[in-house]
């Protein structure tokens, strides 16, 4: 499917905008994107899996140390298991990239 935006042809295909704009990334690489920034998270405060799940008990969501590891090697968990994370462990900002 091709489509002209403000003059600029693109043409879509399955998985990816292709043409004069952005090529939008496959997808394990923003699950290694936002694995990393949690794992980064918790090497910064020295914070084990262990110690996750018992910080995410004190705000009241039970998980499993194997099931939080399986999730963080994965790379595939909801933005919402990424908030809880960063609220248990005090992170108020979250930075994206070195740039």
């Amino acid at each position: 499917m091709r489509t002209v935006v403000n003059d600029k042809r693109i043409e879509y295909d399955a998985s990816n905008i292709i043409g004069d704009t952005r090529v939008a990334k496959p997808e394990k690489e923003w699950e290694d994107k936002v694995k990393g920034l949690l794992k980064g998270e918790l090497k910064r405060r020295n914070i084990s899996y262990a110690e996750l799940v018992g910080k995410l008990a004190d705000i009241g969501i039970m998980d499993s140390e194997p099931n939080i590891r399986n999730k963080l090697s994965r790379g595939k968990f909801t933005a919402v298991f990424l908030v809880q994370c960063l609220e248990a462990i005090g992170a108020s900002s979250l930075r994206l990239s070195d740039g």
